[in-house]
């Protein structure tokens, strides 16, 4: 049995096998080889694999998203056959003798610069492609192939970490638990196990030559343990607390229907956050009131290209018309700092927190800001959709928004497209935010707090830095001390104000959120329930 201490980010038991996912940056060393033929048949096997890996997350893909999203792993196994990287690769082998990962890699290199390097907006993105083949041959090559996301079964994920586009094409329904090396308390692994209930640790430090895929694995989010191998006794007090787990959640379902109102009569909106379209099912599920935060970032992570207008428009009509009634707050793209997506063609920044990410970019680009403008709008004719925009500091950004909002608004017009002009607000996620509230709540409809990132720059604390987690403190008096201004302002010029971050689910603050007088909550769906149990007994 192997024991690792680690940090809980959800608690809860989950048991099952492991699915190591290894790290996706292989180590090629380049290697003489007397026999150009042995290796010129490993890369006929590995082009071989990588094209029925292809077809697979084609089909799937095909079932899940559509035609046009699909499309993308067609034309990277058109790239396979592509004749002059395959030469360029065989040529190597056989003219320099060397071993097939190294000729893979440095053609991939190769090729993936030229392509950066030209004008055209299309061929520049290539690159990306480009690079994604060239990292599955060598994972083929080596035997690391990652086939197992693409068909992973229910599973407890054990990793060095996971990206934002990593937990994207994860199956969530077939996560058991999470298991990694590195992440904060507040990074995007985090938030995933949140969302979905599922019992998660992370800082274990994991040997990764003693794990292996399949392993049977014990996650005790109560203690902070992971077990692999376990004994008996650890099985058996695992199997017993997720029976009382199922039991706690079974008590719970009993608030379904019931309002989330305090004994005294004082009544607040718990929504959801959520980040994608299939997410919608774990609103519903936990009975929450609506939807507070659509991370509509995450329809632009794990692809190649921007998502289209009607791609957009699509996914925001689902969730609007899912939900009925209930209102849905869709924020716009918060690409940057942490969630990257290569065909921004992003520079590299020193402190990417503080720099080109979020309104930023849209205001920069407005092509991109209206294309998304544009979905959402038309979305709005169809159910009660808000628009929220991310790190705004000054009344000039707002204003600059409702000017591309009327130029929207006169092209779906003159195309004779049906649409509605939501409710508009703006997330406070700055300290300048913060100080001009009164200004900035006479232009919008209403306030969201982001406390995440309120927290970061408020403490001077970069919340993606793990050894830092200990002088991350949320509850610091002048994040609360804001929270009540902020509120305050709002309330003054007869605008509702929520928090969605994840400061918002913190029960020790529930109570004083309500006597600050925050309107709404919005949270992970796992939470809806357990924040009402407290309300309804306050």
């Amino acid at each position: 049995m192997m024991e690792y201490q680690g940090k809980v980010v959800y608690k809860g038991i989950a048991v099952g096998p492991a699915l190591v996912l290894k790290n996706r940056d292989v180590q090629v060393k380049r290697i003489r080889t007397e026999n150009s033929g042995v290796e010129l048949g490993r890369l006929k096997d590995a082009v071989s694999c990588a094209k029925e890996q292809l077809q697979r997350l084609y089909d799937k893909a095909l079932k899940e998203v559509g035609e046009s999203n699909a499309a993308i792993f067609e034309v990277h196994q058109m790239m396979l056959d592509d004749d002059d990287y395959q030469e360029s690769i065989q040529s190597m082998i056989e003219k320099e003798q060397v071993n097939a990962e190294y000729a893979v890699a440095v053609t991939g290199d190769n090729f993936s610069q030229m392509f950066a390097s030209m004008e055209d907006d299309y061929m520049r993105a290539r690159a990306a492609d480009i690079k994604d083949i060239s990292e599955r041959l060598l994972r083929n090559l080596s035997g690391q192939e990652n086939s197992d996301i693409e068909n992973m079964k229910p599973s407890v994920v054990v990793a060095q970490d996971l990206t934002p586009s990593e937990t994207v094409q994860l199956d969530k329904s077939k996560i058991l638990g999470i298991v990694t090396v590195h992440g904060s308390t507040n990074s995007h692994t985090s938030i995933l196990a949140r969302m979905m209930n599922i019992p998660a640790l992370i800082g274990v430090p994991l040997e990764f030559e003693q794990i292996r895929s399949g392993m049977e694995t014990v996650v005790d989010g109560i203690c902070g343990k992971v077990y692999f191998d376990p004994e008996q006794k650890i099985k058996d007090y695992a199997n017993a607390k997720i029976c009382e787990e199922q039991e706690k959640r079974r008590l719970l379902e009993d608030l379904k229907g019931k309002e989330s109102v305090t004994t005294g009569g004082q009544k607040i909106n718990i929504y959801a956050n959520i980040g994608s379209v299939s997410d919608v099912g774990y609103v519903l599920q936990n009975d929450a009131e609506g939807i507070g935060l659509f991370r509509s970032e995450f329809l632009y992570l794990g692809r190649d290209n921007f998502p289209t207008e009607e791609e957009q428009y699509q996914a925001y009509r689902r969730v609007v018309q899912t939900m009925g009634d209930k209102k849905v707050i869709i924020r716009t793209l918060d690409i940057g700092a942490d969630k990257k997506a290569d065909y921004f063609n992003l520079r590299k920044e020193e402190n990417p927190a503080m720099g080109y990410r979020a309104i930023r970019i849209c205001l920069k680009q407005p092509d991109i800001f209206k294309i998304q403008l544009r979905a959402l709008l038309r979305a709005a004719y169809y159910g009660k959709l808000s628009i929220m925009y991310p790190m705004i500091i000054s009344t000039e950004e707002v204003k600059q928004i409702y000017k591309i909002i009327k130029k929207v608004q006169e092209e779906l017009e003159r195309d004779g497209i049906p649409y509605r002009v939501p409710e508009q607000g703006i997330m406070i996620e700055t300290p300048a935010a913060v100080m001009i509230s009164d200004e900035l709540a006479e232009l919008v409809d209403f306030f969201s707090i982001g406390t995440n990132d309120l927290t970061q720059y408020t403490l001077a604390i970069d919340r993606q830095n793990e050894r830092l987690d200990d002088f991350y403190n949320p509850h610091h008096k002048a994040i609360l001390r804001m929270i009540k201004i902020v509120v305050d302002n709002a309330h003054k010029a007869g605008k509702w104000v929520g928090i969605c971050g994840e400061l918002g689910a913190d029960e020790t603050l529930t109570e004083k959120f309500l006597k600050i007088g925050v309107d709404e909550l919005s949270v992970s769906p796992s939470m809806v329930l357990k924040l009402r149990n407290i309300i309804r007994k306050i």
